[in-house]
């Protein structure tokens, strides 16, 4: 669930060094690393990052990985923005925009890894095609993926997990790791790193859902 609007989001969010100007996002494709960051070190994002806390604690954890956190609403990045300025990660950088884009944004295999946390569920089946794990977006993610790259996807929607789950068969991608009980699952559980909704969520007795899921290489897979 999104924020209200706050007036002024956008202009404030623009005027960030911490957030790419929408007009030059672009033009970054294919050098993400080299031009942002200035190294050479693989780059991770988040899908409907929210307000940050996920990325940012995860861009903590690792600074030698390059993070990108995505956020379509304005209202919702400007908590993280915000709280990047308070505190800033220098590994860490935001886009505002949507994801039905990011093919315009990322050029082929140039993404290690895509993180998608509690994304919107979109529950009436004439919004499937608005869910973030349905078979377009995978397409979309496995083209900008590495070989080898990885989704890991975490949610408390029943349904959502069922339909992601669904959405795999027949795509050309291997299940590295599956659960309905994140917290109690050791091995899975491993190294996490929780997200505003998950510590809610966890904490009114909510299964957390998650699986991590592997870039198959397949001679012209996703042609079409």
């Amino acid at each position: 669930m999104r924020l209200k609007n706050i007036k002024g989001s956008r202009e404030y969010i623009a005027a960030s060094e911490y957030v790419i100007e929408e007009e030059i996002m672009a033009s970054h494709k294919g050098k993400w690393a080299a031009e942002i960051y200035q190294n050479a070190n693989p780059l991770q994002i988040e899908i409907g990052m929210g307000k940050g806390r996920f990325i940012t604690d995860l861009a903590r954890l690792h600074p030698e990985i390059n993070y990108l956190g995505i956020e379509k609403y304005s209202s919702t990045l400007l908590r993280g923005v915000q709280k990047l300025e308070a505190d800033p990660v220098p590994n860490l950088r935001f886009l505002r925009m949507d994801a039905e884009g990011i093919e315009e944004i990322f050029a082929e295999g140039e993404v290690d890894r895509i993180y998608l946390n509690f994304s919107d569920p979109w529950p009436k089946d004439r919004h499937a095609k608005r869910r973030l794990e349905n078979k377009l977006f995978l397409r979309k993610y496995y083209r900008i993926l590495k070989p080898g790259g990885r989704i890991e996807f975490k949610t408390d929607n029943t349904a959502l997990f069922d339909f992601a789950v669904e959405e795999l068969k027949d795509e050309p991608w291997k299940i590295i790791g599956i659960t309905r009980d994140l917290h109690n699952d050791e091995a899975m559980n491993e190294g996490n790193v929780m997200t505003e909704y998950e510590e809610k969520f966890s904490a009114m007795g909510n299964p957390i859902y998650k699986y991590v899921i592997e870039k198959i290489e397949r001679k012209g897979a996703l042609d079409s």
